[in-house]
């Protein structure tokens, strides 16, 4: 295992910003990522554990401390349907790998990027489906007991966007394997409203990878498809979580859009709960698709991702999520809150 020193960060993120690590690793077994903690903990330094880099965004001066890249690959079936994979390997590499195979329950998730080893920490999702609809378990290191622990799906505390990963245990757990059980020879998943509309009046029911082809052109006509040739997704995906509101937080919500003259899109998400569509809080809170602000801005296709246009600072993207976070507050009384993680604020 090789400890750096001033390794950049902007270019392990998708946001491209934010400065340096003073330590950095890249552990790519689990024995690398106990020398990495009794490193850190020998010099009393605080550790960041960093994934694929795509739900994040890093500060200005960087991080005074150990980054802790963990790089544990290998996909492996002990049983028919049965996938543990390391927390390293591509999450849409797996999902291409499963779909060929013809395993369903992660269709819709085509496209996302980072690594598996976030995909429980957010608890993943998009177009109908979360992971923790088919997460067995987590191997993680835990950092309180020093030593390898197995948490099985109802110890994760899943909800929406959300786990014991990044709320009541936040820090405590670095993820080295996640284990998911799919489902063969399934049909794809089209609870979504586009895909019901595309799939709509076709003979016969869509195959598995035919919905993750469509998943994947809506994510890039949405600028959430990681290109390079395409300035847009140089983003951290949607900065802002969807908003669940009381069944009173609503019926606040359509009495303010009244009186604006615009009706409320919005659907059931809990019992006695409602999930509002961010982009449109943004939106009629008049920050539209294309806003520009500087070295940063909004993409042109989707008004949830703030983007780096180029030689951006982190400061600035705190600038713009702080104004957009304002104004919807002020339009809508509503708190939108921010999906990546920051680091070293």
């Amino acid at each position: 295992m090789e400890i750096q020193q001033n390794v950049a960060l902007a270019p392990l993120t998708t946001l491209g910003v934010g400065g340096c690590a003073r330590f950095f690793v890249e552990a790519e077994t689990v024995g690398d990522v106990e020398e990495a903690v009794g490193f850190a903990r020998g010099r009393e330094l605080p550790l960041f554990v960093l994934g694929g880099g795509s739900n994040l965004l890093v500060s200005d001066r960087g991080w005074d401390g150990l980054v802790l890249q963990v790089g544990i690959l290998g996909i492996e079936e002990p049983s028919p349907t049965i996938f543990d994979v390391g927390a390293g390997v591509d999450w849409d590499e797996l999902v291409a790998h499963c779909v060929a195979r013809k395993f369903g329950g992660i269709e819709c998730l085509s496209g996302i990027p980072g690594s598996v080893g976030g995909t429980p920490v957010q608890n993943v999702g998009a177009y109908g489906q979360e992971v923790s609809e088919t997460i067995v378990s987590v191997l993680a290191f835990d950092l309180g007991e020093n030593c390898g622990r197995e948490l099985k799906a109802a110890e994760c505390g899943f909800s929406y966007r959300s786990s014991i990963f990044n709320t009541s245990q936040r820090g405590r757990y670095i993820i080295l394997r996640v284990t998911y059980q799919l489902f063969p020879d399934v049909k794809p998943s089209l609870r979504y409203g586009y895909l019901q509309k595309y799939f709509a009046g076709r003979d016969g029911t869509p195959s598995l990878s035919e919905v993750r082809e469509v998943v994947r052109t809506i994510r890039a006509s949405k600028g959430m498809l990681i290109s390079a040739s395409d300035p847009d997704s140089r983003s951290a995906g949607s900065f802002f979580k969807n908003p669940v509101l009381s069944t009173a937080q609503h019926g606040e919500l359509v009495r303010r859009a009244g009186e604006r003259g615009v009706e409320v899109p919005s659907y059931p998400a809990l019992a006695q709960q409602r999930k509002v569509s961010a982009a449109w809080l943004v939106e009629t809170s008049g920050f539209r698709k294309g806003y520009v602000k500087g070295n940063v801005g909004i993409s042109g296709k989707h008004a949830l991702a703030i983007v780096n246009r180029g030689g951006a600072t982190a400061a600035e993207i705190v600038a713009l999520k702080d104004e957009i976070q304002a104004r919807v507050e002020l339009y809508w009384g509503i708190r939108l809150e921010p999906e990546p993680v920051f680091v070293g604020f």
